[in-house]
C-alpha cells in the first residue's frame, strides 16, 4: 500500500466511511496546485480527494481547500452543479465526483452555444449567494472586511508583493503596475454586497456531461480560489485572454437568470482591474511553481500582452 492509500483510508474514516471499502486510488490530471485523486469504493461509489501542498506558493495560496469547501457550500445553496463536500480534514478535502469531462474542442458550434447559455444561467445563480464580508474566506490575507475596496486592494497588493519577492517576469515593473491600478480604485466603491466569485472558470474547470446524449454542464469544479467580492470578476476567467462581451450565448443565459451584466464605464474599469489581477497571478506563479520553458514562453506571449492591455485600458479611462 502506498502513502496515497493510507491517506485515503484516514480521510474516509474521518468522513465516517469504513476505510476497508476503498478499492481504488487514481491520480487525476488537470490540477496545477493541489494533489487530486479519485477514490473508488467497493460499492461502486466514487469520490474526489484533494490534498494541499506542504508549502504555500503565493500569499493567498494558504488553506485554499477551506475556500473550496466554501464554494461547494455556496453552489449547493444556489442549486448549481458542483461537487458536494463530504469532509474537510486538515489539508484534505473529500468531495463527491461530478459527471463529465473538461470542456474541450470536440463540441460542435451548436452544442457550445447551448452550453454557454446554460453556463450563464448557472453562474448567475452562483452570484446570488451572499457572503458575510469581502475577501478570501481562508484568512490567508486577513479576516473578511466590510468593503470591497479594502479587500481587493489587499488582494492586489499581496500578489504585487509576491511578484517583487519572486522576481516574477512582469512586462512592467511592479511599482508601475501599482501606480496605474491605484488610479482606478474609486470604481471599486460601487460594489456594495459580497457575492460568491469562483474566479477560475476557464474551460478546464467546467465539466461537460454527455451521458444523456445532449451535452450539459456536469459541474463547476476547482473552486479553491473563490472569494467574496464583485461578481463581475468572474467574467475574466470565463473569457480567459478574451472579452466576455463577445460571448453572446453566455450573457444571454446570465441575463435570463437575472444576472446584471451591464458594462458601464465604471464596470469596464473594474473589469480591467480584475483582468490585471488574474494575469498578474498567472505571471507570478510561474516562479514558485518552477514552470518549464514551454509554459514560460506561452505566458510571455499570451498573458503579458493581456496584462498590458488591461493597464492601458485603465490609463485611458483615467485620462478621459
Amino acid at each position: 500500500m502506498t502513502d496515497s492509500w493510507a491517506r485515503a483510508r484516514d480521510v474516509l474514516a474521518a468522513a465516517g466511511i469504513p476505510p476497508d471499502r476503498l478499492a481504488r486510488v487514481r491520480p487525476l490530471g488537470g490540477g496545477t496546485y493541489n494533489t487530486v485523486e479519485e477514490l473508488g469504493l467497493t460499492d461502486g461509489s466514487r469520490y474526489v480527494l484533494k490534498v494541499e501542498p506542504a508549502a504555500a506558493g503565493l500569499s493567498h495560496e494558504n488553506r485554499l481547500l477551506v475556500g473550496e469547501a466554501e464554494f461547494c457550500r455556496g453552489a449547493a445553496e444556489a442549486g448549481v452543479a458542483a461537487p458536494r463536500v463530504v469532509v474537510l480534514d486538515g489539508p484534505c478535502l473529500l468531495m463527491t465526483l461530478c459527471p463529465g469531462d473538461p470542456w474541450d474542442d470536440s463540441l460542435s458550434v451548436a452544442e457550445q452555444v447551448r452550453l454557454r447559455a446554460e453556463l450563464g444561467r448557472q453562474v448567475a445563480r452562483l452570484h446570488e449567494v451572499a457572503g458575510p464580508g469581502f475577501g478570501y474566506p481562508t484568512g490567508a490575507l486577513g479576516p473578511l472586511v466590510p468593503d470591497w475596496r479594502t479587500a481587493f486592494t489587499t488582494m492586489f497588493g499581496a500578489v504585487l508583493d509576491d511578484a517583487r519577492r519572486y522576481g516574477a517576469p512582469l512586462p512592467r515593473p511592479a511599482d508601475e503596475v501599482a501606480a496605474v491600478t491605484r488610479t482606478a480604485y474609486d470604481a471599486l466603491d460601487e460594489v456594495t454586497g459580497p457575492r460568491l466569485v469562483h474566479f477560475d472558470l476557464w474551460p478546464g474547470n467546467i465539466l461537460v456531461d454527455r451521458a444523456g446524449g445532449t451535452p450539459r454542464v456536469g459541474g463547476l469544479i476547482d473552486g479553491e480560489r473563490m472569494f467574496w467580492g464583485d461578481p463581475l470578476a468572474d467574467f475574466v476567467s470565463l473569457a480567459l485572454l478574451g472579452d466576455i462581451r463577445k460571448d453572446e450565448a453566455f450573457l444571454r443565459g446570465y441575463r435570463e437568470a437575472g444576472g446584471p451584466a451591464v458594462f458601464s464605464a465604471s464596470a469596464r474599469v473594474r473589469l480591467a482591474l480584475y483582468r490585471a489581477y488574474l494575469y498578474l497571478i498567472m505571471l507570478t506563479e510561474t516562479v514558485p511553481r518552477a514552470a518549464g520553458p514551454e509554459h514560460l514562453r506561452w505566458v510571455q506571449e499570451r498573458v503579458s500582452p493581456e496584462l498590458l492591455a488591461a493597464l492601458d485600458e485603465i490609463i485611458d479611462a483615467a485620462s478621459s
